[in-house]
Formats: C-alpha cells, structure tokens, sequence
C-alpha cells in the first residue's frame, strides 16, 4: 500500500512568506486521483476539477506522486495518444520536487479558456568549492486549458493544452478540443 504526504504537494510553497493551514492530500488532490483511477473520471457524477487553477494544482501533485496516467488523461484527449508516458513518468521521478506556486489564474479567456501562471520548484545540486550545493529552481510556466463537453452527457470537464505535443493541424480544421469552430479561432491561437 503507498503512503501519502500529510501535506498535499501542490499546497507546498517554498516562496510563501506566511503559511496558511495547508490541506492534507486526502483533503486536496486525492479525490481527483482517486476518482480517476477507480474509472469514475468518465461518469457524470465523478469528481472533475472545477476551475483550471484546481486542475493544475491536481496534475502538480500527480508528477510529484507520480501518476503519469493522470498527467495523461487531464490532457485534451486529442493529444493523449501522442504523449510519451514513459518519458513523463522518467521526468516525475529523476525530479526532486520542492512546492507549487500558482502565480495568476485568468479563469476566463473566451467561451473556453483558461490560463494559470505557475512556478514548480525543483532541488538541484551545483558543485562549488565547498562541495555539493542544494539550489531550489523553478520551472515558470503559462498554461492554457480548454473546457471540453463530453458527446456522451454534454458534462464540460477541464483539459490541459500541451504546446510541446508536435501535431499537424492546420488553421481551417475543426479545434482538436472538439469545439465545432476552426482551430485558429478556438485553441489555435494558445498552441
């Protein structure tokens, strides 16, 4: 059986002068992971995140516990069959991460849009002089997220648009977020 943090891991903030009672995993991204992975993702009442700052917060502490498959499926299902599972789980396990900070969260761009600026801290030795040095970097990140409306229900559920998945989509062609408008009218112009 795997242990989980007292504290969940999106609620650790190495920048933050006070602290607030950070939430314990059970009370935070856990509900979201385990919803996922008992299949309930797919069915109308399941627990879906409710503003893209959540969903980001989720897929936070999804590469800290490392969930690749969580990673995979919060991204819009067009590109899930083009990320590299391996390689995301890799990348969660050779960094030693170190806190979340969400920096601004524009709930609202358009009909379906959302964008949280966010920076993941990570530990990383330097050698110097006296030796091994632990530095706590950030990975600074603008990210977008579609609102998605299943066929099935027409429930809406977030998804993260990833801008490194190498797609070959041109300008006139239905969004790959299944919007019904032309992708450079919907999702084209944040990739």
């Amino acid at each position: 059986m795997q242990s989980y943090p007292d504290t969940c891991p999106c609620q650790i903030n190495p920048t933050a002068e006070t602290t607030d009672a950070p939430l314990s995993y059970p009370d935070c991204c856990q509900p979201y992971h385990d919803a996922f992975y008992n299949n309930e993702v797919d069915k109308a009442d399941g627990i879906k995140a409710e503003t893209a700052k959540r969903l980001m917060r989720t897929r936070y502490s999804a590469f800290v516990l490392i969930k690749p498959e969580y990673i995979i499926k919060t991204t819009v299902p067009a590109q899930q069959t083009l990320l590299d599972v391996a390689a995301i789980e890799s990348w969660a396990k050779e960094t030693d991460w170190a806190g979340l900070e969400i920096v601004e969260h524009t709930p609202k761009l358009g009909k379906r849009h959302a964008q949280v600026e966010f920076k993941a801290y990570f530990k990383s030795s330097e050698e110097t002089i006296s030796g091994l040095e632990e530095k706590i970097q950030a990975h600074h990140e603008l990210s977008t997220f579609v609102k998605v409306k299943s066929k099935a229900n027409q429930d809406a559920r977030w998804y993260f648009l990833d801008p490194t998945v190498a797609m070959t989509v041109s300008q006139k062609q239905p969004c790959i977020c299944g919007s019904g408008e032309k992708f450079k009218r919907c999702c084209g112009g944040y990739i």
